[in-house]
């Protein structure tokens, strides 16, 4: 007699997720901070009165609208990330973080993390939910992501259409898509949700809880 059938494989076996304004709250550091690194590499500084636009911009528009030259944004990056890890113990990750990591490990699903920031910066920010993902591929150059992305999937060795990207902004989107993955916008990070939803990604998140939900349900059949 034959029993129960099995349950359909699960479509995402692993889940690339971004940091800064994802899984970590740092938008208000970068308020406070941003002006501060205008003013050392000598671009626009951000007014009170920019930031909805800023936020519903491309990551190309942002740098348009600053005036930050391209050829300065290693150096800035490399700054950011100092001052970022001097005021380790003003970010925190988001309320639901480590419960919603652990529910997708415990149903299977791999867990990757390509950030901007150094794997120093991030494993601190992280804390014990470090423990829960298998790779990690950082200080990602602002448009460098879809590399990072290849990598990681190649080195986890699952198909494009099991993998789902998991970010912020505009450039979180844009990368999946220029690699072949799936991917999902959080509504909680820099990107205003407008913008995000106008570039159609394949989920949407509202609530940190929705991520464990939609990605441990969402399973293809046969």
């Amino acid at each position: 007699m034959l029993g129960p059938p099995s349950p359909p494989p699960m479509r995402y076996s692993l889940a690339i997720f971004d940091l800064d304004g994802t899984l970590a709250d740092s938008f208000p550091w970068f308020l406070r901070t941003i002006n501060d690194i205008a003013d050392h590499f000598g671009f626009r500084r951000v007014r009170d009165e920019d930031v909805v636009g800023l936020r519903h911009a491309s990551t190309r528009e942002i740098l348009s609208r600053l005036e930050v030259p391209m050829w300065k944004l290693p150096a800035i990056a490399r700054h950011a990330r100092r001052l970022k890890a001097e005021a380790a113990a003003e970010i925190s990750l988001f309320a639901g973080v480590e419960a919603m990591l652990r529910t997708l490990t415990e149903s299977g699903v791999q867990l990757a993390l390509v950030t901007s920031d150094n794997e120093a910066n991030a494993r601190e920010k992280l804390g014990d939910a470090a423990a829960l993902f298998s790779y990690f591929d950082c200080s990602a150059s602002v448009f460098g992501k879809p590399a990072k992305f290849r990598r990681v999937v190649r080195r986890a060795g699952v198909a494009n259409d099991c993998v789902i990207a998991i970010g912020d902004e505009v450039r979180d989107i844009e990368a999946a898509r220029e690699v072949g993955i799936a991917c999902g916008a959080v509504c909680w990070g820099y990107a205003a949700p407008a913008a995000l939803r106008a570039r159609e990604p394949d989920h949407v998140f509202e609530r940190m809880d929705e991520i464990a939900d939609v990605l441990c349900r969402n399973r293809r059949v046969g």
